[in-house]
């Protein structure tokens, strides 16, 4: 029990802590996680086992949850061409795990959990050397200037 209280007060302050890069870096991590936890309930043959349909479901929905509060932290009028293209991604990637889900589709969570990866690498990156630099570092740093 104590492991648990300590474990649970670690995540909490390494949370309120955190800089704004770091939080979306946390949140990639989450989403990640729980697209790994929904792939081990699909069996080798593609089928789910009755007893870990829920939670294979319960695992994708709490993915989306996250990448639904990616979607809403974005900021429209400053972001740009940036935050436009991640929100693109984000309904793709909820549309793709929607389907995932209803069909038990591997490839798709495969593909998303891919994707959310490459992200979450270069978020970490973001995070860890461009923290207080100027807009143009960051889109440097993400390789996505034109």
């Amino acid at each position: 029990m104590g492991y648990t209280n300590s474990y649970n007060a670690y995540q909490k302050t390494n949370i309120t802590t955190a800089s704004q890069g770091r939080l979306v870096v946390l949140l990639y991590e989450g989403a990640i996680k729980q697209l790994t936890a929904a792939l081990t309930f699909i069996e080798p043959d593609g089928k789910i086992l009755a007893k870990n349909i829920e939670k294979f479901g319960l695992a994708i929905q709490k993915a989306q949850g996250i990448i639904t509060e990616l979607q809403v932290s974005l900021d429209m009028d400053k972001g740009g061409d940036i935050a436009k293209n991640l929100m693109s991604l984000y309904l793709f990637f909820n549309e793709e795990l929607t389907s995932a889900n209803i069909n038990h589709d591997s490839q798709k969570l495969n593909s998303v959990l891919k994707m959310l990866k490459d992200l979450a690498e270069a978020w970490k990156q973001v995070a860890n050397s461009t923290a207080n630099a100027p807009a143009a570092k960051v889109e440097q740093a993400l390789n996505i200037v034109g």
